[in-house]
C-alpha cells in the first residue's frame, strides 16, 4: 500500500507533458485578437528631459545641477543610456549620456522621433490657489494641452501672490511625465477688469459660474460653436479657434464681475452641475468639456 500511495504522490507531482510548443487558441478568437497590439505612441519607457537648448542633429546638450543629481543619482543612469529630449519648440530627440563625472553631464543628440506639433490656441484663466492645489491645477491643464497660463485676481481670491517659477517648474514636471511636447506660457497675474474688458474680445471665453441655471454643458458649448455651428467639431479643431477658460475663486464671483463677464462679447456661462465643486476639480472638468466639444479631442493634431 505504500508503494501505491507512492506512487499515487508521484503522479499528482508529474508536471505534464505538453504535446505542441504551439500557442492554445478559444475557438472564439477571431484574427483581430489575434493581431498584435500596437506599439504606444509615445516613450513612456525612456526618461524625457526638458532643455532650453536648441536641438538638433549631432548636437551636444549639458544638464544643470538639478538634473545631473536626477540622472545619476535618482535614476541611476550611466554614460550610453538615452534619454529623450525636447525644448517645446523643435520636436522630441533621442539622445545618448556622454561618460559622466561627478557633477557634469551631457547627452549626444541623436535622431528626431517627434515634430513639434501646433499648439491648441487655448487659453487657461484661473483665480490663484495655495501651493499644492495650484500645482496640480497647473500639472492637469498642462495635460489638457492649454497654450497660456494667465492667473487673475479677483474680489474673492484668497491668494494675491504667485511663485511664477514654480508654475513653470510644475509646467515641465507634467510635460516631462505625459508626454506633451508644446508648453504653454506662463504669464504674470492681471486684474480681473482686465479680462472682463475688451482685450481679447475675439477669443471665445468659457465662464464656468456656480450661480449659472444648471443645464447639459455639451449642449451649451455645441450651441455656441462660431458660425451657427456650421464648423464640424473636427474642423473646428483644424481651423484653431482662439478659445479661453475662465475658472473662479473658492468663494466665487462677486456680482459685479458676473455682471462684467455677461457684457463681454463672445461669453459662454457654463454650469458644471448642480453640485458645488473645488476650484482645481472644477478646471478639470470645464477643460474636459471644451477640449471635448469644442477642442481638439475631436480632431485636429495633439
Amino acid at each position: 500500500m505504500a508503494k501505491m500511495a507512492l506512487s499515487r504522490r508521484q503522479a499528482r507531482q508529474r508536471k505534464p507533458v505538453l504535446a505542441t510548443a504551439k500557442p492554445l487558441e478559444r475557438p472564439d478568437d477571431s484574427p483581430e485578437e489575434r493581431r498584435p497590439k500596437p506599439m504606444p505612441r509615445y516613450d513612456f519607457r525612456t526618461p524625457r528631459v526638458f532643455t532650453e537648448a536648441p536641438l538638433g542633429p549631432g548636437g551636444e546638450v549639458a544638464f544643470d545641477r538639478d538634473q545631473v543629481n536626477y540622472l545619476l543619482n535618482v535614476l541611476r543612469l550611466k554614460g550610453g543610456d538615452a534619454v529623450l529630449l525636447f525644448n517645446g519648440r523643435d520636436g522630441e530627440w533621442r539622445a545618448s549620456l556622454a561618460a559622466a563625472g561627478k557633477r557634469s553631464l551631457s547627452a549626444a543628440v541623436g535622431e528626431r522621433l517627434r515634430a513639434q506639433p501646433a499648439a491648441c490656441d487655448l487659453h487657461f484663466l484661473f483665480a490663484p490657489l495655495k501651493h499644492a492645489r495650484l500645482d496640480y491645477m497647473v500639472q492637469k491643464a498642462v495635460e489638457f494641452g492649454v497654450s497660456r497660463l494667465q492667473p487673475v485676481l479677483t474680489q474673492h481670491t484668497q491668494v494675491a501672490r504667485i511663485n511664477i517659477e514654480r508654475m513653470r517648474a510644475n509646467v515641465v514636471e507634467a510635460a516631462q511625465q505625459c508626454g506633451v511636447l508644446a508648453l504653454p506660457e506662463v504669464a504674470e497675474p492681471v486684474s480681473f477688469d482686465r479680462v472682463a474688458g475688451a482685450a481679447d474680445a475675439d477669443r471665445m471665453l468659457v465662464f464656468c459660474d456656480e450661480d449659472a441655471e444648471v443645464k447639459d454643458p455639451v449642449a451649451a458649448l455645441d450651441g455656441a460653436r462660431p458660425s451657427g455651428g456650421a464648423l464640424l467639431p473636427a474642423e473646428a479643431a483644424r481651423a484653431g479657434w482662439p478659445m479661453a477658460v475662465l475658472i473662479g475663486p473658492e468663494g466665487g464671483f462677486s456680482d459685479d464681475e458676473r455682471a462684467a463677464l455677461l457684457k463681454r462679447p463672445n461669453i459662454v456661462r457654463l454650469s458644471l452641475g448642480p453640485r458645488i465643486l473645488r476650484a482645481d476639480t472644477a478646471a478639470v472638468a470645464a477643460l474636459t468639456l471644451v477640449q471635448a466639444v469644442l477642442g481638439d479631442w475631436r480632431g485636429g493634431a495633439l
